[in-house]
């Protein structure tokens, strides 16, 4: 994926897809700096009920804040599952079959084949994501 920003291209140097609902997908991207240095940036892209566009919220996530961001969600989903919410199945939801009307997606033998990644440059594999079938990344 890439995007120009003040004439410079910026590629990713890895990417991650996370399909959420049939309107719904969020996208993990690193980025390289001009400096040589790598940020993340999390979109949500949720298609428009009333046209054919998408509308997008994009986070931008620096190294410093790496370990804050992550405990800090980790701490907040946690109260969710066990404080909030302590009956609910929330393994219900690792769909392993795609959803309508995906038809770049296909069904495996995982556990949840919804998330797709695509590697540009030889990385290390995030520890806290299933990695499904690897293809593209939405271009938009």
């Amino acid at each position: 994926m890439a995007y120009e920003n003040n004439d410079k291209k910026m590629e990713s140097v890895y990417s991650t897809r996370v399909k959420a609902g049939k309107r719904r997908t969020y996208f993990f991207d690193v980025r390289e700096t001009r400096g040589n240095d790598f940020y993340v940036t999390i979109t949500e892209s949720r298609k428009r009920f009333d046209s054919d566009g998408y509308d997008r919220h994009k986070i931008f996530l620096y190294k410093e804040d790496f370990n804050k961001f992550l405990k800090g969600l980790n701490e907040t989903v946690d109260h969710v599952k066990t404080t909030l919410m302590p009956d609910f199945d929330f393994d219900a939801f690792n769909h392993d079959t795609p959803y309508e009307g995906d038809e770049n997606q296909t069904s495996a033998n995982t556990e949840s084949n919804d998330v797709v990644t695509s590697n540009d440059a030889p990385q290390s594999e995030p520890q806290s994501f299933d990695n499904g079938q690897s293809e593209d990344v939405d271009k938009w």
